[in-house]
């Protein structure tokens, strides 16, 4: 098993809106960076754990878990046209982007906030904290994972 760190503006799609899906479970869909499409279409497991992070909020943080039900598949937002997240060059017989499913197992009672993540030893070489890491999935060491269960589990 595998642990990820999946990035959302919670603008766009929240935690909360995770947990208000039917059965808890949705497409991780509109990524559009070959890296981290990469990541979920060759290395993303069904099984594998999530770690659901809010970027561009305030603060940006840790919010809950979340674990992959499906593994990569074509997202069909890259070919409708009325989508955000269109590409008018994926073709659907020979697809550019994946996506995959996830389904929600907890929100945190408090939210982790990057710079109390910045704090902490274990996680000092954690990609999110890397200067200049953007991706928008990321791989994270057991270690991290759990480092960061820790932390949440004092909230």
């Amino acid at each position: 098993m595998k642990h990820w760190l999946l990035k959302t503006e919670p603008s766009t799609f929240s935690i909360q809106d995770l947990a208000a899906c039917p059965k808890l479970t949705t497409g991780w869909d509109g990524v559009r960076n070959y890296q981290a499409r990469n990541f979920m279409r060759d290395d993303m497991r069904k099984g594998d754990r999530v770690l659901v992070y809010h970027s561009n909020a305030n603060p940006s943080a840790v919010v809950g878990t979340a674990t992959v039900v499906r593994e990569a598949h074509p997202d069909p937002t890259a070919f409708d046209p009325t989508d955000v997240h269109f590409d008018p060059k994926s073709d659907p017989q020979n697809p550019t982007w994946f996506m995959v499913d996830i389904r929600l197992d907890a929100v945190f009672t408090e939210p982790i906030p990057l710079e109390a993540l910045r704090s902490v030893a274990a996680l000092k070489g954690m990609e999110l904290l890397r200067k200049g890491s953007r991706l928008s999935v990321q791989p994270v060491s057991n270690s991290e994972f759990e480092a960061i269960l820790r932390l949440a589990s004092r909230s």
